[in-house]
């Protein structure tokens, strides 16, 4: 292996991903789908990566190769959420996803359906068809697609079962369109004298864009040789067609399969007329000099621009989608990835790392393509060194290197980049404070242009200011989290007869402290008492009050339940603290075999009795704390004898958009029913593994459950 190959990776991957192509083609033939997409979720990876893709160009769908989890996307949402997700209305894509909408301007129609298996998610498959399709996708449609998914899961989980996982390649594969036959070379020989015989120009465009036919008459009309166009990008090898516009108008051909037409300037004075007639395998161009006629209805000529590379279509497209996608990037490791996903494949760079500047030294918080060694060369290099990293960003100037040699000429002490070609240094400027350094690394020499430089610099600004965001976030994330850990118990008591567990998650990704609490406490030998409440709010308010409350029913816990309502409640109201809380108080008596329960606007809580059967119980109604100080909370008694479980919850746990609260708490009581006998923590997990990753939750969860054990006590978890 060579040294740049050792710099920036090793092989390619072995190929496991060819046992994707078939169900993947026979889905999108069963369906009469134009496009399909698979999507692999790696082992313990919180991102989708596109594997397999037939029928669009990857060009097109770059900005979609690497998906996370979280994310505002249509495959995200379907993979997440464990449902098939159908998008045919252009207005919804707008609203739902709008830099889907924003990036793909043509209406198109999408179904989106998770692969899984009992035992894992694996991944997602998308098929795609023209905005011509009909407003409902159609049964056998559905069909195909979901069959196609159950097919996938079972073959991923066999290979993982084998330990010889299918993992996704370091790019996408791109499964060429099936041509319906072969011609002959006769056959051939005589289209290719059909086209050459035509009076209008003709060419063909793959579904990349790259121009792989053109006839003599085409390459005079176009002004340039065949040669200089085949393999070539129509607006990069014509400089008066680098315009968005035209570019846009080719993808716009691939995914809505419609005919299009524009014209443009061929300077100084030529209007030529372009036909695009597009399907599964690519576009047929056909040129010819505008009419005079053609006039009314064409925009104005486009002038055209300097030659510059990259185009400016290509370079306003990831422009753009960087700019969107790092306004939903939150903490530092969210900008890595989406820096590292965009630029490395739209500006064909191999090496990429991010750095911050932290108490006069530079630190490596990530990079895709470098070697660790390289990188541990980087890390902790004071800002007084003279290294090409530091001096740019001290003295907030890009540097750039073409060769190695230029890079030796300016700092011929520093070995650190002694294997790459050439590497440029950027800068992370943000509010007038150096933030952090972007560094770029290619395996051969770059004579950068004045134009690429330029755009570079720019897209270094914006990761900057999304770098200087992202840090804050991870701090006061870091911060609020802490805050909500001391908040609660560090550890629950270990009480005799009791197997307790407890989970807590927090809102999303949101750097807000949650009101969420929850409490056991032992009382003596055979009594202890449990409480879970919410206080309104996500702030530090809502955090401090639920801090209060927690130790106010802690202190008065062994009175009965009404009573310790109550005091808290006369807690509150003379606090004024303007802050609504929910409170559920338990009071368990082990050697009575009882619970007493009472609720101040709490949910009610569920109960597996030991036959297995689960019931909602039902309690008399509490006003919320803090709202009137002389409230009464009434008491209620029922059984709690040994195989027994209650299971305390917050709203979080059972509460989405559109759900009926209702029917929520009855399927939970059903997951609690069909849970296998076993330890709660491993209960716990089970109860709340839909909210983490696979389902969105936008309020914190607090799940608390206690089985009164038959036998030898277990230890509780935290």
């Amino acid at each position: 292996m060579t040294a740049v190959q050792g710099l920036f990776g090793g092989a390619a991957a072995g190929g496991s991903d060819l046992l994707l192509e078939a169900p993947l083609v026979q889905a999108v033939q069963e369906a009469d789908a134009s496009a399909g997409l698979l999507y692999l979720l790696p082992p313990g990876a919180d991102y989708l990566q596109l594997t397999v893709l037939t029928g669009i160009s990857r060009r097109i769908v770059s900005p979609w190769e690497q998906v996370w989890l979280s994310a505002r996307a249509p495959v995200a949402d379907a993979v997440r959420e464990r449902r098939l997700l159908w998008l045919h209305d252009y207005e919804e894509v707008a609203r739902r996803y709008p830099r889907t909408a924003l990036l793909l301007p043509e209406a198109f129609a999408l179904a989106i359906a998770p692969i899984t298996t009992d035992a894992a998610v694996w991944g997602g498959l998308a098929l795609m068809w023209p905005g011509a399709h009909p407003p409902e996708l159609a049964q056998r449609e559905a069909d195909a697609l979901q069959s196609c998914c159950r097919r996938l899961g079972l073959l991923l989980e066999r290979a993982a079962d084998s330990d010889h996982p299918v993992l996704p390649g370091r790019e996408p594969r791109l499964i060429p369109t099936l041509r319906a036959r072969a011609p002959a070379a006769a056959e051939a020989l005589a289209a290719f004298d059909f086209a050459e015989r035509l009076p209008e120009g003709c060419c063909a465009l793959d579904l990349d864009g790259r121009i792989t036919f053109v006839t003599a008459v085409a390459a005079e009309l176009v002004g340039a040789e065949i040669p200089d166009l085949l393999g070539a990008l129509p607006w990069e090898a014509l400089p008066w067609l680098d315009d968005p516009g035209f570019e846009d108008l080719y993808r716009a051909a691939v995914i809505s399969r419609r005919s299009l037409s524009f014209t443009a300037l061929r300077p100084p004075d030529r209007r030529l007329t372009f036909q695009l007639h597009p399907d599964a395998g690519g576009l047929s161009v056909l040129i010819t000099p505008a009419a005079v006629s053609d006039s009314a209805g064409t925009p104005p000529p486009r002038h055209p621009p300097e030659p510059a590379a990259p185009g400016r279509a290509n370079v306003l497209y990831h422009l753009l989608h960087l700019a969107a996608t790092l306004a939903e990037a939150v903490g530092v490791r969210d900008v890595l990835e989406r820096v590292a996903s965009q630029l490395m494949s739209a500006f064909d760079i191999q090496g990429l790392a991010l750095l911050t500047a932290e108490e006069g030294r530079l630190r490596v918080i990530g990079q895709r393509g470098f070697t660790a060694t390289l990188m541990d060369r980087f890390d902790a290099t004071l800002l007084t060194d003279e290294t090409p990293g530091a001096q740019a960003l001290t003295s907030g100037v890009p540097s750039f290197f073409a060769t190695t040699e230029d890079l030796v000429r300016a700092y011929p002490h520093v070995v650190v980049l002694e294997d790459i070609a050439a590497c440029a240094f950027f800068p992370l400027i943000a509010s007038g404070s150096p933030v952090g350094l972007l560094v770029l690394g290619y395996d051969r020499p770059f004579p950068w242009t004045p134009q690429e430089r330029a755009v570079l610099t720019s897209l270094a600004g914006l990761i900057a200011q999304a770098l200087d965001r992202a840090i804050l976030y991870d701090a006061q994330h870091h911060l609020a989290r802490s805050l909500q850990a001391g908040l609660l118990p560090a550890v629950l008591p270990a009480v005799p007869g009791l197997d307790v567990a407890a989970r807590y998650l927090p809102a999303g990704r949101t750097i807000d402290v949650g009101g969420d609490f929850y409490d056991l406490v032992r009382l003596d030998a055979h009594t202890a008492a449990a409480a879970i409440g919410d206080v309104q709010g996500h702030n530090v308010n809502a955090a401090a009050l639920m801090g209060q409350v927690r130790t106010a029913v802690h202190a008065t816990a062994g009175a009965p339940p009404g009573e310790v309502l109550a005091r808290t409640n006369r807690l509150l109201t003379d606090m004024d603290a303007n802050l609504l809380t929910s409170c559920l108080y338990v009071h368990l008596d082990l050697a009575r075999h009882r619970a007493r329960l009472a609720t101040a606007g709490h949910l009610p809580p569920i109960c597996r009795h030991p036959d297995g059967r689960t019931e909602v119980l039902t309690l008399p109604p509490g006003l919320l704390l803090g709202v009137d100080p002389d409230a009464d909370y009434p008491t209620i008694e029922v059984p709690f004898h040994p195989g027994t479980t209650l299971a305390l919850y917050t709203d979080g746990l059972v509460e989405a958009p559109g759900c009926d609260i209702e029917e929520a708490m009855s399927s939970l009581a059903d997951r609690l029913a069909q849970s296998p006998p076993g330890p709660m923590s491993a209960l716990a997990e089970t109860l709340v593994q839909r909210t983490e990753p696979c389902a969105p939750h936008t309020d914190d969860i607090a799940l608390l459950l206690i089985h009164h054990t038959p036998h030898e006590t277990r230890q509780p978890d935290k």
